[in-house]
């Protein structure tokens, strides 16, 4: 058997049994936790460069001496289980958040974090703990996360197809089969155009002067770009769906769904809205504390960054700009009490699969990296087995200050990882005895 297939069939099954297997040869060799934390990768429930799965991903983490692991799928939480147990059956600390992108008025103006789409940022709600029943309050809104998404998706595949009917996909055979579950994003489409050109034109030569002609290159340039998928993906994004391509349409609040929406479903839910930060070069993002704090006021209360954008940069005094930001909106989250989430995302080959939080840059801000993580898993933890989360009533009535709260919520989440023993003596508690196994741990 194939275990890294295996790992990322469609099929559940196979993936339990393969995760199963994995651990089973390699338990006893299996790294000790490093510093490094991911707490944002996509799976391929949504986009994942290397179409991984979410036991795959844990599995990876695992095995790398990940500290923690996060799961963020794109307005989907098919994953959120499996991710979880995965991580209980390796002993991995774990927590899983969904990411969207959605309409702030109050930014209307300039762009935030989604460059070129002004009044558009991405959002997250981290720390599910499963997918919620479909009858349910959050599970109306999940599905209408998924509505909207959806629509979106079709319409911009109905504005793409005629500018290039050699190639014109069908929403239902072409780019749903690229997902187990219907989680499409907007990379799945353009897998979709690139796949569909590989198969009408099976001439090298001819699929060459057909994106020659699209991109305004000459062959050599066009023949370089096709040479790597991640390249050819990228500049197919670039030329057809964002600012100035055909697919393009000026954002707008029927376009995405509202920020304001979206926080009231993460609450809801019992997730921690999560505002997410590019690089503070944007307009909306140029003050970078008075943005936390205009969404602390909207429900925020943690931050999400992807720090590779912000030094792993050629030009020295681009990459003197970004570094010096990340300073600032990480001192900024800490005094606001806002946990730092970090992650990779993982939807695009050639990016890290983690941060090396011992480097020059991240070596600096490791401890509010950590305690970021920490906040997630013990939020995790103490939602699955006591359903005190860390916006609860009971423990904002607990902890008012949002510091202390943070301390707490930190302690749970670095004790040792839940295993399949704690999870099924904590299963068998009721709720106020599983909260006093967590605080008889931590004394």
């Amino acid at each position: 058997m194939d275990l890294d297939t295996t790992l990322n069939a469609f099929d559940p099954d196979e993936r339990r049994s393969a995760l199963g297997a994995y651990f089973g040869l390699e338990a006893g060799v299996l790294p000790e936790a490093t510093a490094n934390v991911n707490m944002h990768m996509h799976s391929f429930f949504s986009f994942n460069a290397e179409d991984w799965s979410p036991s795959r991903i844990a599995w990876e983490s695992r095995q790398r001496g990940l500290y923690a692991a996060g799961l963020c799928d794109f307005d989907v939480l098919d994953g959120v289980r499996e991710f979880i147990d995965a991580g209980t059956v390796l002993g991995l600390r774990v927590a899983a958040s969904l990411e969207t992108r959605a309409y702030y008025d109050d930014y209307a103006a300039v762009d935030i974090c989604s460059p070129g789409e002004p009044g558009v940022t991405y959002i997250m709600a981290a720390g599910f703990v499963d997918k919620p029943a479909a009858d349910s309050e959050s599970g109306r809104g999940l599905q209408r996360l998924a509505d909207h998404s959806t629509h979106r998706n079709i319409e911009l595949i109905a504005r793409v197809n005629p500018h290039l009917p050699d190639i014109a996909i069908d929403y239902e055979n072409d780019v749903l089969t690229l997902t187990p579950k219907a989680g499409v994003t907007e990379r799945h489409i353009i897998r979709a155009y690139c796949n569909k050109s590989i198969e009408v034109f099976r001439d090298a030569g001819r699929l060459q002067a057909f994106w020659a002609d699209i991109f305004k290159m000459n062959d050599v340039a066009t023949a370089a770009v096709l040479a790597s998928r991640p390249k050819w993906e990228d500049l197919v994004r670039a030329r057809l769906v964002k600012s100035g391509g055909v697919g393009y349409e000026q954002p707008s609040e029927e376009t995405f769904p509202p920020v304001r929406d979206f926080v009231k479903w993460a609450l809801i839910s019992d997730a921690i809205p999560m505002v997410t930060w590019l690089d503070g070069t944007s307009g909306g993002e140029a003050d970078g504390r008075a943005l936390l704090e205009n969404m602390k006021t909207i429900g925020c209360a943690a931050l999400n960054i992807v720090p590779d954008r912000n030094w792993n940069i050629a030009d020295p005094e681009q990459k003197a700009i970004n570094v010096a930001n990340l300073r600032a909106i990480v001192a900024a989250a800490d005094d606001l009490a806002m946990p730092v989430n970090i992650g990779t995302e993982m939807n695009k080959k050639g990016l890290p699969f983690v941060d090396d939080l011992s480097g020059d840059v991240l070596s600096e801000h490791a401890a509010s990296f950590t305690r970021g993580a920490q906040v997630m898993v013990g939020h995790t933890n103490l939602l699955r087995f006591v359903n005190y989360g860390y916006l609860s009533e009971q423990a904002v009535s607990d902890y008012p200050d949002a510091a202390k709260r943070n301390d707490y919520f930190a302690r749970v989440g670095a004790l040792p990882a839940i295993s399949s023993a704690d999870a099924a003596e904590l299963g068998e508690k009721s709720p106020s005895a599983a909260l006093d196994w967590f605080n008889g741990a931590l004394a």
